[in-house]
């Protein structure tokens, strides 16, 4: 996955929340093209899609499924953004751990966004929804 605006950065310096920041929009964007490539329906039957895929509690799932797979620094990059606090109020519909653990995997996924790993992103991301699609 080429990145829309290369820039150099050591990404050890970059905040885990600013890299969750990112990771959000990639994880977001994946799901949309994910959800458009498996057929033409109704923007409202694509956004309830989306928000169900891109929800705390469906990421902290996604993230129990990866992590197994991860390389150590993959797995600390997770941890980097799994023990970040946000300044922000944790949503009502995820507990406070589904909070934390979707926060890592967007993290591991700004991370490797920025480090230009796409493949590994796909990888990835096909892992984190192989099961959520099936039981959606």
């Amino acid at each position: 996955m080429q990145r829309f605006f290369p820039f150099e950065a050591d990404l050890k310096t970059i905040s885990p929340l600013s890299l969750a920041y990112v990771g959000d929009g990639v994880y977001e964007l994946m799901i949309r093209e994910r959800l458009i490539a498996a057929g033409n329906c109704p923007p409202r039957k694509l956004h309830a899609a989306a928000v169900a895929l891109a929800k705390a509690p469906a990421q902290a799932a996604a993230a129990a499924r990866i992590l197994p797979g991860l390389t150590q620094e993959e797995a600390a990059v997770f941890r980097r953004g799994r023990n970040a606090h946000p300044a922000r109020r944790i949503p009502q519909s995820a507990s406070v751990e589904e909070y934390h653990q979707a926060t890592g995997l967007e993290c591991l996924f700004g991370w490797l966004y920025l480090k230009g790993e796409g493949q590994r992103l796909r990888e990835l991301f096909e892992e984190a929804v192989r099961e959520e699609e099936a039981d959606g």
